[in-house]
């Protein structure tokens, strides 16, 4: 279970042509595949950039979703036949909040903890995704490592938390779906 993400954060495809839209996540997707023998099934473009074109641009290449959508707790269908939109926040992101906004370490954890607490309540009649983004150089800065830790057991040891990734929430959501209409 790969997720592909760009070569770089410094590419973005908003300004690109559709043409070198479609080259750039083959090239990427192609080389995850080469390497890991695996395909990825999902997306998340460098900077969360896409253009209009990007869902179907990834379905052609056989991905089932992306993660550029900061809009919802929820994963939803695109317009695009077969694309979901899987949940992604921008808010509970190391980057954002200890290099931009200068949140502490004890910050961090209450953020976590506040965030599923009230994400468990809201998920009483449906499920709910929260999602964490970190990296080594920021979060793993070694006086960040102990509330990292921190936040990390309080979601371990929540009840009824569903510890996962994107590829099986995609996976998760689209059985739902297909359940759903096979009912009707």
């Amino acid at each position: 279970m790969w997720l592909a993400h760009g070569k770089d954060n410094s590419i973005f495809q908003a300004d690109m042509t559709v043409d070198a839209e479609r080259a750039y996540p083959t090239e990427v997707i192609d080389t995850i595949e080469k390497v890991t023998g695996q395909r990825p099934r999902g997306w998340m473009g460098p900077a969360l950039t896409e253009t209009f074109q990007t869902p179907a641009l990834l379905a052609e290449l056989g991905l089932s979703y992306v993660l550029d959508w900061t809009n919802d707790d929820q994963p939803y269908r695109l317009n695009v036949p077969g694309m979901l939109s899987v949940p992604y926040s921008v808010e509970l992101n190391d980057i954002g909040l200890f290099v931009s906004k200068g949140r502490t370490g004890p910050d961090f954890v209450q953020i976590v903890k506040d965030q599923l607490d009230q994400l468990y309540d809201d998920s009483a009649d449906s499920g709910r995704v929260m999602s964490v983004a970190l990296r080594p150089f920021v979060i793993g800065q070694a006086f960040r490592r102990k509330y990292l830790d921190q936040a990390l057991e309080y979601v371990v040891n929540h009840p009824g938390v569903w510890l996962t990734t994107s590829d099986e929430i995609a996976g998760h959501y689209a059985g739902l779906q297909i359940r759903a209409r096979g009912s009707e």
